[in-house]
């Protein structure tokens, strides 16, 4: 299909779907309850047509981009192996992620649509609950063995039926968290987004009718397939090895091992003598290794191409059972969402660096560096949950971000008012972190510096990557910092892994310094207008410029998180 006979109609229905998942999204964080979701924004939103096709997605988090497909449709099977119907007028919810693709935290909410009595398609949304149970606050543990210890595990089945909340099904997540009102609170927000998204998708197939919409999906799936096919041409043929590694907290190395072979057919990922699953919750399921792969490859292709069914059509991805990327039910899998797809994405990066030279960044900081805490205040348990920023990789013309979200995760860094409003913390370090950022003639993105004072007894859960080896560079850049995690207890400051569990006692300080993105290029080769501007900006200090780029000046200015 050429461009030339790409019916406008088509197009204007796509970008309608897309719209209508930004639409849901909004809602969502709007009516939700937790700063999880209301502030850092960690949900996502999806449509699908009847084959369970992806039809579009929002732009909100890579990691939910495979499994949101993967997970809708092992929903709709599970629920018809099972006798869950799927009538008109009902909403499935689903955690497990074994089903639904992700880890625990992340709750799935579905709703089937039906155009005068016809299933038409269904609106999905995912997301992250700051507490579902398991054996620490937060659900998300260093040393969880199974799934069990994890929180509670619900397998598809109706939360709405005959439009109508469940209650039995809400009183599940309710009876099982810490924190049972931003739970329901959140349950009925995301119930709202597909009430929003299946009014809205009725709405845009009633104004062109659903043979002309049916029409242009089949449309822009076909044409997004040609598009895909012509930028898959342009990449280099052959076969691409390369390895990374998760940290073990008992300090061996985990390495992942992938094989990217690109041909005439498309892009085959084998993962075949990647490591065998473990015993602590780094383990990812299928559908997060899914999730990289196409939030790569989508990288690679260009943000012009739509994202949808058929955008991956020419993917193979191949992981063997019981590897750490695909594990056998039930094992613990909450860090492999959130740590082990981000060493995947760097894994992946590095691969295609090989068939697309001079498009990819060197990689990041390579860790959502996840803090998970809570306790009992004011007789009240709480519970809360924040990842944070890294610096970017350095580019191949322009420098990496300082201290932001990066590849698989989307979401903001939560800020400090809404956290010390409601929650015995305060904060007392937000900075961008000096001298984090690879070298290079395009330096990485700076990591960032967040401390908090408990202001009662707590229990905090860091689970952060990069703690031994930094972000690598490319092309002749440098590593970036690692990260550092550290305790101050009585003025005394020490060091701790960066996957841990502690409890903090009044006055106690939490300090985690993330890690800097990789170097891209030759560091002696970066323009001396830019050193000056770094040292004026306070991201890296005169030190820093002289062993790195041989650039003598002293310091000026300071830190600046602008």
């Amino acid at each position: 299909m050429s461009l030339a006979s790409y019916n406008v109609t088509w197009e204007i229905v796509r970008r309608g779907l897309e719209n209508i998942s930004e639409e849901m999204g909004i809602a969502l964080h709007n009516s939700s309850y937790s700063p999880n979701i209301k502030e850092r924004m960690d949900h996502s939103a999806a449509i699908f047509d009847a084959e369970c096709r992806l039809l579009a997605q929002a732009e909100h988090i890579p990691v939910h981009l495979g499994s949101l497909q993967w997970g809708l449709k092992n929903i709709v099977e599970n629920c018809i192996k099972e006798d869950v119907n799927l009538d008109e007028g009902v909403m499935v919810v689903c955690n497990n992620p074994y089903i639904a693709g992700t880890h625990l935290n992340d709750v799935t909410l579905i709703r089937p649509v039906y155009h005068s009595g016809k299933l038409v398609g269904f609106v999905a949304n995912k997301a992250h609950h700051s507490d579902v149970g398991g054996k620490v606050p937060g659900s998300i543990s260093v040393d969880a063995k199974s799934l069990f210890e994890e929180g509670v595990i619900v397998n598809p089945t109706h939360i709405v039926v005959a439009n109508s909340f469940v209650e039995p099904t809400l009183r599940i997540f309710a009876s099982n968290t810490r924190t049972p009102r931003e739970r329901l609170g959140d349950l009925r927000a995301q119930a709202a987004a597909n009430f929003v998204g299946e009014r809205r998708l009725l709405e845009l197939i009633n104004k062109y009718s659903y043979e002309v919409f049916s029409e242009a999906v089949d449309g822009f799936l076909e044409y997004t397939k040609n598009i895909v096919d012509a930028r898959l041409k342009t990449l280099k043929k052959g076969v691409f090895q390369e390895v990374d590694y998760l940290e073990h907290p008992k300090g061996w190395d985990i390495p992942l091992r992938v094989r990217l072979t690109v041909s005439g057919d498309g892009v085959q990922i084998d993962y075949q003598d990647t490591h065998p699953q473990v015993d602590i919750p780094l383990n990812a399921v299928f559908g997060v290794t899914l999730s990289g792969a196409y939030f790569v490859l989508r990288s690679i292709l260009g943000e012009d191409v739509p994202v949808n069914h058929a955008t991956f059509s020419k993917v193979v991805v191949q992981a063997p059972q019981g590897s750490i990327l695909n594990p056998i039910y039930p094992a613990p899998v909450a860090g492999g969402n959130v740590e082990t797809s981000q060493r995947n994405a760097d894994l992946l990066f590095a691969a295609f660096s090989h068939a697309v030279e001079g498009r990819v960044p060197a990689a990041s900081g390579g860790s959502m560096n996840n803090l998970m805490m809570g306790g009992v205040f004011d007789g009240k348990s709480w519970a809360y949950y924040e990842t944070n920023g890294v610096g970017s990789g350095g580019r191949p013309s322009q420098d990496g971000v300082n201290a932001v979200h990066t590849n698989m995760t989307n979401t903001m860094n939560t800020p400090i008012e809404e956290i010390e409003r409601n929650l015995p913390l305060l904060f007392i370090r937000y900075e961008v972190r000096p001298d984090s950022c690879g070298a290079g003639m395009f330096r990485g993105g700076c990591g960032l510096i967040r401390a908090f004072q408990a202001l009662s007894t707590l229990t905090v859960t860091v689970l952060a990557e990069r703690g031994k080896r930094g972000a690598w560079g490319l092309n002749g850049g440098k590593e970036g910092s690692p990260t550092r995690v550290y305790i101050i207890r009585n003025g005394k400051k020490r060091s701790v892994n960066v996957k841990v569990t502690l409890t903090l006692n009044r006055g106690d300080i939490l300090e985690i310094q993330t890690a800097g993105g990789g170097g891209y290029g030759d560091p002696t080769l970066r323009d001396k207008t830019l050193i000056q501007s770094d040292l004026l900006n306070g991201y890296i200090t005169s030190s820093y410029a002289e062993k790195h780029h041989g650039y003598k000046q002293k310091q000026v200015g300071h830190p600046n998180i602008s």
